[in-house]
């Protein structure tokens, strides 16, 4: 098969305060080969270190593309991305990433094999790149859990947004990442959720391995009210009375009511009612199928 008859590739890498990550992430995925053209697309999302300044000797308009905005967060900059994007396939990638040899490759051919509408590879630390982890699920708390080694591409209950790759038609059928999230916070929980209980499946590749820089802090604030916000109302989107209720008892620090109520207002009823319209399972049955006690 020709280069010219494979379908393009749209990575999308949202950026904000990266320093120096998002020039060297750039400069890892051009030299990574890959049969697959691609385009990379950045997405500097109210930065004020400059730092998508560095990697103006890239941007060229075609191969790579640079789009400024104001601070819009996590959410709503991958979905401007995506919005900007050409590609058959998106692959959301954090700025702070180094890749290997047709890591492109490896995801793009299990989604066109027809086993997934959506994967990732393994992560590792950029420090200690042989703590891998194969996708990820949730806790009992809805906090996040890293699976363990697999063998083989495996169904997967959420996959790290640090890398996350869809089918350009799955990610404008859901509506992409949720529009209503405030700056960062469930926004790779909530869209497999959304894509499992939609009918699709997401897969972890273990053949494929990126790796990622982890960080105890955030180069831009987030508050747990952005978090709680983002928490509640993808739990009203998705989740039944008791989970909603269960959600709103995790909410232990800020003003509970308060939370819920900007949840109301933003639309979350509504949109729970398109999303209950339409999906094919419910959240029990994905509950139960990857075994989380929530």
């Amino acid at each position: 098969m020709s280069d010219e008859t494979l379908p393009l590739v749209s990575v999308v890498i949202p950026a904000k305060n990266e320093g120096d990550n998002v020039r060297t992430t750039i400069e890892s995925s051009l030299n990574a080969k890959t049969r697959y053209p691609y385009e990379i697309i950045v997405v500097d999302d109210g930065s004020t270190d400059n730092c998508c300044n560095l990697i103006a000797p890239h941007v060229d308009g075609e191969k790579i593309k640079l789009i400024a905005t104001p601070g819009i967060g996590a959410a709503p900059a991958r979905n401007l991305g995506a919005e900007h994007a050409n590609g058959t396939y998106l692959i959301f990638c954090d700025a702070h990433l180094t890749f290997e040899d047709y890591w492109i490759d490896g995801l793009i051919e299990l989604m066109r094999s027809g086993l997934a509408d959506a994967v990732s590879p393994g992560i590792a630390s950029s420090t200690q790149p042989s703590l891998v982890g194969y996708g990820q699920t949730l806790n009992a708390k809805l906090g996040i859990k890293w699976n363990h080694h697999q063998n083989r591409p495996t169904p997967c209950a959420i996959l790290p947004g640090g890398c996350l790759a869809v089918k350009r038609d799955v990610f404008s059928d859901i509506g992409g990442f949720d529009r209503g999230f405030r700056v960062w916070g469930f926004e790779d929980i909530e869209i497999s959720i959304k894509m499992w209980l939609f009918g699709y499946k997401c897969y972890v590749q273990p053949a494929v391995k990126v790796l990622h820089l982890f960080r105890h802090v955030h180069p831009y604030e987030v508050t747990y009210d952005h978090v709680y916000y983002n928490m509640l109302r993808m739990a009203y989107s998705h989740f039944n009375e008791s989970r909603i209720k269960a959600c709103k008892n995790l909410i232990v620090h800020g003003d509970r009511a308060q939370i819920e109520r900007q949840v109301l207002e933003g639309g979350a009823v509504e949109q729970r009612l398109r999303y209950f319209g339409r999906r094919k399972y419910d959240d029990n049955w994905f509950m139960k199928w990857f075994k989380i006690p929530f």
